[in-house]
């Protein structure tokens, strides 16, 4: 079970604190179209990560918890899938930052959702307690836009201002 957070940027002050970064590509197996309608119970993912690559599997339920499995596969497999059965990709630099015995995973997209930048937070429980830095902003964790899986067909280039600062 993955409990995770996200939320938007107050400030870029946490770019003082990134312990290290990775350059993260990433495509779906099952379309968006397919999670959103109910004729999937899960997203399909294949993530490359410098010379490394997985499938993930959550499940398409919204919300903070989701049922997850990860599965390293062969770096040209990976690459295969994302070119050949994927619709698109989502680029991404994930920045690491280590505050108050959590670790913050702040993804910072590229191509047609450049200019997005979220934070993401994995919790043991639901309602576990953390500390919010001073650059934390507003939690958009309740907003289906925001998962990656529709930064494809909806990317962040199309968005309105109000859906750019979670106020819808």
């Amino acid at each position: 079970m993955e409990i995770e957070r996200k939320f938007l940027l107050a400030s870029d002050a946490w770019r003082a604190q990134v312990s290290r970064s990775e350059r993260l590509v990433q495509g779906y197996l099952v379309s968006a179209a397919a999670v959103t309608s109910g004729a999937a119970k899960s997203s399909v993912r294949v993530r490359i990560g410098g010379e490394r690559a997985w499938l993930n599997i959550k499940s398409s339920t919204l919300g903070v918890a989701r049922q997850e499995y990860e599965y390293e596969v062969p770096l040209a497999d990976a690459e295969a899938m994302l070119s050949r059965l994927c619709d698109g990709v989502v680029e991404k630099i994930r920045h690491y930052v280590a505050h108050a015995g959590h670790e913050f995973e702040i993804d910072e997209f590229f191509g047609a959702n450049d200019g997005l930048v979220v934070a993401e937070l994995e919790l043991d429980a639901v309602d576990e307690a953390f500390e919010r830095p001073d650059w934390l902003g507003a939690e958009v964790s309740d907003k289906a836009r925001y998962y990656n899986l529709n930064l494809i067909g909806y990317p962040y280039a199309a968005w309105t201002a109000a859906q750019r600062e979670g106020l819808d």
